[in-house]
């Protein structure tokens, strides 16, 4: 029987991703100068941790970018755990600005994130404020066409209702991100949300980024390393291989699916851009960048007419 995680050490892997995202970033894997202001550190991580988040961010990065083409970005991203992450603020500064972006996560980690926004003017400067008061509680902003909401999304009535709040259109094209989300959710509370997602909406897609192989000796490690941090891995069993990866999708009515591990998406990625990283620092640890790489995939389900015209091949 799956053990509840504690909500305190799931929400302390945010701190840890901003970090490992900032090592990176300092080092020139990619630029984000936003991600600065939510980074409590910036101990430099090994290379292999590095290329890893690099891998991760930009495979999802392109994934992202052909729906926004195919959408002329009239459509609305939901970031399930969203964390610190900076999406917001870089597709403006990329003038890919959407209809709609909503943050949810805990209302713990949605508090912080209010917290550094309304402090750090770079931040507050670019939210749509409009007329009316940006912020209207400590664990929530509604600023023209963002909104971050606390919500715990293991409750789906939580989770409706959040959407609803942030008057979400269910007749525009939506895209659903996840990254390390939904495996610390049970997997019946999982099937669920998926379900409703593909029932309500009407041109839908959902990017996962998550484990996969999770029963070899490697994973085991992984699962025993998260289990002494009391993250236990409730959905783990949607984690076994790609094919259950994709087979969570398509149990729960969503018309297409994809799926890939990292090796796949970094060999994937343009090679002038993989000559560049690797040139930033010697990688001693070949063999456990493979390794990390077996062990995590992007996964991606879509629903709809007008997305099932899309090439979601990496």
């Amino acid at each position: 029987m799956n053990r509840v995680p504690n909500d305190e050490a799931v929400q302390l892997t945010n701190d840890d991703a901003t970090e490992c995202k900032q090592s990176a970033v300092q080092l020139g894997y990619w630029q984000d100068p936003y991600l600065f202001y939510f980074a409590r550190s910036a101990e430099r991580k090994p290379p292999e941790i590095n290329r890893g988040y690099f891998a991760r961010k930009r495979g999802i990065e392109l994934l992202v970018e052909k729906f926004l083409k195919l959408t002329s970005s009239n459509c609305q991203i939901v970031n399930l755990g969203a964390g610190f992450d900076t999406l917001y603020w870089r597709l403006l500064d990329a003038g890919k600005a959407v209809t709609k972006l909503i943050d949810l996560d805990f209302p713990s980690v949605t508090a912080r994130k209010c917290h550094y926004i309304k402090r750090n003017k770079p931040l507050l400067d670019k939210l749509n404020l409009g007329e009316g008061k940006a912020f209207t509680g400590a664990t929530e902003l509604h600023a023209g066409n963002y909104h971050i909401v606390g919500v715990d999304l293991r409750q789906r009535s939580e989770f409706i209702a959040a959407l609803e709040q942030c008057e979400i259109d269910f007749a525009l094209p939506t895209l659903f991100l996840a990254e390390c989300v939904l495996v610390y959710i049970e997997s019946s509370s999982v099937d669920e949300v998926l379900k409703w997602i593909a029932v309500n909406f009407e041109s839908v897609a959902f990017i996962n980024y998550e484990q996969i192989n999770m029963n070899d000796r490697f994973g085991e490690v992984m699962k025993q390393n998260l289990r002494l941090r009391q993250c236990s891995l409730s959905g783990v069993s949607a984690c076994q291989n790609l094919d259950s990866q994709r087979k969570r999708f398509t149990d729960n009515n969503w018309e297409g699916t994809q799926a890939w591990d990292m090796i796949e998406v970094y060999e994937n990625i343009p090679g002038t851009e993989r000559q560049r990283v690797e040139k930033i620092e010697f990688l001693d640890e070949q063999e456990l960048l493979t390794q990390l790489f077996q062990h995590y995939c992007i996964c991606v389900g879509w629903k709809g007419a007008k997305l099932s015209q899309v090439n979601f091949d990496l």
